[in-house]
């Protein structure tokens, strides 16, 4: 199995664990990405000097809550621009943001969701470019009612308008070499993006059982999405290989439209072979589906179990996986699984 240590030293804790981490500990923290259905939690976190990304979504295998904790190395600088909070070292740059798409008018052209992603990510470039740290390598982005039509549209093809209007307004790829990426369903709440970026430029790493995600044909969208199905990223001596969204999508059609089971087969099969493709590129292949970190989105929480069981048949009887309800890109899927390699669940306390 391949050492899953890396300088991106990583953390699952509860919220109640996060917040009473003593300072020391905190302050290494690049940003944390936080989820829990209980609004006093998140109302806590709120008030942090760490960046932290709230999700109002329910974690549906244990407890309440989850964060993940991603850290840095050496001394953090940190700072807000915008609507941007960000934490950085000398090689990782952490940044979150919630855009209120209520405070956007709809013109002739564009929705309020698409000008609110619009906005958000012409941000995190100015940011970027004004910090130097050139290189996107990680996008988390949530999305309320991501399924759901307003203005002619499915709310998530709006998002994929102002993803790439703002991508394409700086100058950047909207094909290959293009950044990691997941886009989910929440209940309620502001468009909320993460991000990690760097000053080394990431490999992106294609599926060939699928077409790529930034050409699909139109009957998904009127714009593309605009992610790479995985992105390896080299920090000095060690690798990290940050594994977008996946679904069960061959080619670009969705597989087993009514069966969990299959649904979430298909999808292993299809980071299996993104994991193929990336030890191809790798310095020191090894990358498998036991080493990996999954948070696992589920629509219906009545599939949980099933969903867990084929996991874990999978991929052994105890995988590190987290499990969320959240609505999924395309109406007809049921489970989307992101996965990162390469940084290992961080204790508190001890950095190896």
């Amino acid at each position: 199995m391949r050492d899953p240590v890396s300088p991106l030293y990583g953390a699952n804790l509860s919220i109640a664990a996060f917040l009473k981490q003593p300072p020391e500990w905190k302050s290494s923290v690049l940003g944390a990405l936080c989820f829990s259905a209980d609004t006093a939690e998140s109302r806590m976190l709120a008030g942090m000097e760490t960046p932290c990304m709230t999700i109002p979504m329910q974690r549906l295998d244990a407890g309440d809550s989850i964060c993940e904790v991603w850290h840095g190395s050496g001394l953090l600088t940190q700072g807000q621009c915008g609507a941007i909070h960000y934490r950085h070292d000398d090689d990782v740059l952490f940044g979150v943001m919630a855009v209120d798409e209520t405070a956007f008018t709809a013109s002739t052209d564009k929705t309020p969701l698409q000008q609110a992603t619009e906005a958000a990510y012409r941000q995190v470039f100015a940011l970027l470019d004004n910090l130097h740290y050139p290189y996107l390598f990680r996008f988390w982005n949530y999305i309320a009612d991501i399924n759901a039509h307003s203005f002619g549209l499915e709310r998530y093809r709006q998002f994929n308008l102002g993803r790439q209007d703002a991508f394409l307004a700086h100058g950047r790829d909207v094909v290959g070499n293009v950044p990691a990426a997941c886009a989910l369903g929440s209940a309620q709440g502001p468009l909320t993006i993460a991000f990690l970026a760097g000053r080394v430029a990431p490999l992106a790493i294609e599926n060939p059982r699928q077409v790529s995600a930034y050409q699909y044909p139109q009957q998904y969208g009127p714009r593309s999405p605009t992610f790479s199905r995985a992105s390896l990223v080299r920090l000095g001596q060690d690798e990290v290989l940050f594994v977008s969204g996946t679904a069960s999508i061959v080619g670009h059609e969705t597989l087993h439209p009514a069966d969990v089971v299959a649904q979430t087969r298909e999808t292993l099969a299809n980071i299996a072979a993104v994991l193929e493709q990336a030890n191809q590129q790798a310095s020191q292949p090894g990358f498998n589906l036991a080493g990996l970190y999954y948070k696992v989105y589920v629509r219906h929480a009545a599939d949980l179990v099933p969903i867990r069981t084929e996991l874990e048949r999978a991929v052994g009887a105890v995988p590190h996986a987290i499990y969320l309800q959240a609505d999924v890109c395309r109406q007809d899927l049921l489970v989307e699984i992101e996965a990162t390699a390469g940084h290992p669940f961080f204790m508190p306390g001890k950095r190896d």
